[in-house]
């Protein structure tokens, strides 16, 4: 029997691969995923969120993106004009992070820092080319039915002007304000974290207790400190009114450890006069807490950390030294001269950067902000009055939750 006579085989198993790569090629060959504007009918559209190019991707933007692709075939299908546009998203830091961590794998030792800023945007731009091709072929191998012809990354220039023009606006209408306050910031990074770019994990830690002599020399006070390198930045040390063994401390001054400066002792309600020995030493610059207590009773903000992680010149003899190289120097040095009251073992809750595990210093720094509770409240708002439905109903508790302690 000639080749010609012979029959087609059906195969043994169903390859789905070479169906539904045929089958997703027809499609987009016939713009089946292109909208017609209809002006009768009220458009269905979804923006995508865009994933970010930083490797490929995984279960979770695979179920994310059968929801989506369900609700835009079944609006497709009822006729409306629809469009689901699909994106990627630059993620600067953290592709930033993958890309060194690509660079080190090299084996030639180079750092980010040694390529130059040109080399190593070229790098960046090799990685984003590299894996966003990679991300629209996985979700084109879904099934996902966006429009490709229009296609969006986050650094092209419409989305970069829509970035630039919202943030105008907002500040216009004075929802975005600059100002000073704690942030997180990673010193491997060199970036700030929002709040939910810091992991905290319980690990095991010190409690240092150290004497602040009075300075009119009646004795001391024992403050208690998982930090003991942030004690050059202390600028007073806070009790709590009601505790009746500082209320005499209270209006006095007591002299810095390793500086040598004199600080003010404050009473303030946010102590926990139950944690340590009752008395907290004020680190403004390096605290959320203490940058509030500061802020109430007018204590200077002192940062000695610089966003490398070693400590500047307000750090007096300290200065250059590594941050946990001075922690060791330190608490030396209060051993020697008797300030080091006694250490204790104990289990401390840690944040780390979400993208390099590098642990998070809190420190002062100026900063953009959005004020949340405007924007907030009409989100509240839509859903409590039925505007907005959540599915499954269940999750309205955990929404409001989140949008009222935004």
């Amino acid at each position: 029997m000639t080749s010609t006579q012979q029959k087609r085989e059906f195969p043994s198993a169903y390859d789905h691969g070479a169906v539904e790569e045929r089958l997703y090629r027809w499609w987009m060959e016939q713009g089946y995923f292109k909208p017609t504007v209809d002006p009768d009918r009220e458009p269905f559209v979804i923006i995508m969120p865009p994933a970010n190019v930083t490797g490929e991707l995984h279960l979770g933007h695979a179920i994310v993106a059968a929801l989506e692709d369900a609700m835009t075939r079944w609006h497709r299908m009822r006729g409306d004009p629809t469009l689901w546009l699909p994106g990627s998203d630059h993620a600067g830091i953290a592709t930033q992070v993958v890309v060194e961590r690509e660079i080190a794998e090299d084996g030639n030792g180079l750092t980010r820092h040694d390529l130059g800023r040109e080399l190593f945007v070229e790098r960046v731009w090799d990685w984003v080319h590299k894996y966003g091709s990679i991300i629209n072929k996985q979700l084109q191998r879904l099934g996902a039915s966006c429009d490709w012809s229009r296609e969006r990354f986050t650094l092209d220039p419409g989305p970069s002007l829509a970035v630039r023009t919202t943030f105008v606006n907002l500040y216009n209408k004075g929802l975005i304000y600059r100002g000073e306050r704690i942030i997180n910031w990673c010193p491997r990074c060199a970036t700030a974290l929002s709040d939910l770019e810091v992991n905290y994990s319980e690990e095991q830690g010190k409690l240092y207790y150290i004497r602040y002599a009075f300075e009119d020399g009646g004795g001391h006070l024992t403050v208690a400190t998982t930090r003991p390198e942030t004690l050059l930045g202390d600028t007073g040390v806070a009790v709590n009114p009601e505790d009746p063994r500082y209320r005499d401390a209270i209006g006095k001054n007591v002299v810095l450890p390793v500086l040598g400066r004199a600080i003010p002792v404050v009473g303030d309600d946010a102590v926990d006069a139950s944690f340590g020995t009752g008395a907290l030493k004020v680190t403004p610059g390096h605290d959320v807490t203490d940058f509030e207590i500061g802020q109430r009773h007018g204590l200077p903000v002192v940062n000695v950390m610089n966003l490398d992680g070693t400590l500047n010149d307000a750090a007096g003899p300290y200065e250059g030294r590594e941050r946990y190289a001075a922690r060791e120097a330190i608490v030396e040095q209060l051993e020697r001269e008797g300030l080091l009251e006694r250490v204790e073992e104990r289990d401390m809750s840690l944040g780390r950067c979400d993208r390099c595990e590098t642990v998070v210093e809190p420190l002062v720094s100026k900063q953009w902000f959005v004020q949340m509770e405007p924007l907030a409240r009409p989100a509240i708002e839509a859903v409590n009055d039925g505007r907005v439905r959540l599915v499954p109903q269940r999750f309205d508790r955990v929404y409001l939750n989140w949008m009222e302690n935004i």
